[in-house]
């Protein structure tokens, strides 16, 4: 049974960091999902695909990886580049401002 360990990425609604410290490891779909021809909802027979375990670091989710004889990828994280204004959002509000402060 194939898996992936990643680092989840921050969701679009948020501009910080929050929930991105951990590590998640899910498995590889076994099986492609079908169409009801019914009700047209999409199923799958594949029950680890509901599976998300979450773990503090990388090397704790290989050692349970590997303790359970599961094959793995890793994935590593790309690096966000920080978005730091040299006076931030308090420069809104300065009394020694250069320009007109117009609406």
């Amino acid at each position: 049974m194939q898996a992936r360990i990643y680092q989840p990425a921050r969701t679009a609604m948020q501009s910080g960091t929050a929930k991105t410290k951990g590590w998640v490891l899910e498995f590889a779909p076994d099986s492609a999902r079908e169409i009801d021809p019914l009700m047209g909802w999409t199923s799958s027979s594949d029950t680890q695909r509901q599976v998300k375990l979450s773990f503090e670091s990388q090397e704790a989710a290989e050692d349970y990886a590997r303790s359970q004889g599961l094959d793995y990828v890793v994935l590593q994280p790309k690096s966000r580049q920080p978005n730091i204004r040299p006076r931030g959002y308090g420069e809104n509000f300065a009394t020694d401002r250069k320009g007109a402060w117009t609406h």
